[in-house]
């Protein structure tokens, strides 16, 4: 009787093909004698794969279940392969996007980086690639410690006294800043986008991207006038459009029935608290290599742990991983705790972690976003470089150096994607969903994923500051 009854289940389907709304996959039992021991009970059926892993399954993969339901059990992936394909799908993208930025380096001479977002977009699910989309996935923790790295050390190569002797670059980076605001909130406006999108298109197009540049500086071996003043233009406006997305989240909490102590933590407090913890921890490493003595051998794993901790503190608490890694590096710099050339970048590990990152910024994106708004996104990359080129050829001799250098300097601070979707990433508990609901945003992050490296690349060549290896 209980095999009778067994063999009913199974033909009919029943616990074989999931219920609706159960994510769950069926793994046929093999066909096979039972042990002598056992030869009176029936098979016990294979568990389903977690939920979690199925989520996690580019649709095609998941499609499979769907497909065994309706043509049988021969058209079942097997299950100890899809969670083999799950687990080895990120190793595997980050060793193709290396290849293939290595390649278009020696032979065409781009930007690694921008490679690096072209193969991260074709590998996306959403393109019928294999990387599921990685919002809110243990590999986002990966990228923002990516992008600490980076933040920290672009906060450890701004001088403050320089600001302080040269007040024109301040007042440069306050013009280009808010005159970017002001022109992409307009045009925003006239493409009839609601306010708070908005306010949230015209406080990301202030950034520049900290990781496509100090990327391309590091891979040009660049330095000089125009590579100093993009850095600390680049930290000035990251900053200003920090504060200001920051006060846009609370504005945008307290319109949608939040209270006001919401929006304050959201803004405020967020801010203050990101700043100081990084601050004390600008404080406390460089105190802690002075006890342990011989400051140069210890500092790159140092600093480069002490950044990792940061990160995941302050993301474990919802603060600014990017507040408190800027001030971070910036506090550890007036510490006088020294990085040499060699240390710079954090060697192999940050250069791993570059890879993964801008992989990961272009495998957030979906094709179907792309769509949306594309004369905008093209009207705001064009006002965002006008803007930006016009204060620093303006106040260029103001500054110390020449209209040509200055125009040059506006010009490499093309890029702004990474820092829009890290920012975006590290706000999914609020629910903005800003990808979707600013019309043009994501083709805005794709267009200055690819072409604002190579622009970067373009004006620091062109004003002679490289020392890029022979051959290459």
């Amino acid at each position: 009787m209980g095999r009778a009854l067994h063999a009913h289940q199974r033909l009919s389907g029943d616990g074989a093909c999931p219920a609706a709304g159960n994510t769950s996959l069926w793994r046929p039992a093999r066909r096979q004698a039972p042990p002598l021991a056992d030869a009176g009970k029936p098979a016990t059926p294979a568990p389903p794969l977690p939920d979690h892993v199925v989520a996690t399954l580019p649709p095609d993969l998941r499609s499979s279940r769907a497909n065994a339901c309706a043509h049988g059990p021969e058209h079942l992936i097997p299950e100890t392969l899809l969670s083999l394909l799950t687990s080895v799908a990120w190793p595997a993208a980050i060793a193709i996007a290396w290849t293939i930025g290595e390649i278009a380096y020696r032979l065409l001479s781009l930007p690694r980086i921008s490679s690096y977002g072209v193969a991260g977009f074709v590998m996306a699910a959403s393109q019928g690639g294999f990387l599921a989309n990685p919002s809110g996935q243990p590999v986002a923790l990966l990228a923002h410690f990516a992008f600490g790295l980076i933040l920290f050390e672009l906060g450890y190569r701004i001088n403050l006294r320089w600001l302080r002797v040269n007040p024109w670059l301040t007042i440069t980076s306050l013009i280009e800043a808010s005159g970017t605001f002001a022109a992409v909130f307009v045009l925003a406006q006239a493409f009839a986008l609601p306010t708070v999108p908005s306010l949230l298109l015209a406080a990301l197009a202030m950034a520049t991207s900290p990781a496509a540049v100090l990327r391309v500086a590091n891979e040009l071996q660049s330095s000089g006038q125009v590579t100093e003043r993009l850095f600390h233009l680049t930290a000035c406006n990251c900053v200003l459009s920090l504060f200001i997305f920051k006060a846009v989240v609370g504005y945008w909490v307290l319109a949608s029935a939040g209270t006001a102590s919401e929006a304050v933590w959201n803004s405020l407090v967020v801010i203050g608290v990101s700043v100081a913890i990084g601050a004390a921890f600008g404080v406390a490493v460089p105190a802690l290599l002075r006890q342990l003595g011989n400051i140069d051998r210890n500092a790159t794993v140092a600093f480069a742990t002490a950044a990792l901790l940061l990160t995941a503190v302050t993301h474990a608490f919802r603060f600014s991983p990017l507040l408190a890694a800027l001030a971070f590096g910036l506090v550890a710099r007036h510490r006088r705790a020294i990085l040499s050339q060699a240390q710079r970048n954090f060697g192999t590990l940050g250069d791993l972690l570059t890879v993964l990152l801008f992989v990961f910024v272009a495998a957030s994106l979906d094709w179907h976003q792309l769509g949306k708004g594309i004369t905008l996104a093209l009207a705001v990359v064009a006002a965002r470089l006008a803007v930006k080129v016009a204060a620093t050829t303006v106040f260029a001799h103001l500054s110390g150096i020449t209209w040509r250098k200055g125009a040059l300097t506006g010009l490499a601070m093309t890029p702004m994607s990474v820092l829009v979707i890290v920012l975006l990433e590290q706000t999914r508990h609020l629910k903005l969903y800003a990808l979707d609901q600013v019309a043009g945003l994501a083709a805005i992050v794709l267009l200055l994923e690819v072409i604002g490296p190579i622009v970067t690349r373009r004006a620091l060549v062109w004003a002679g500051e490289t020392h890029q290896p022979a051959g290459r």
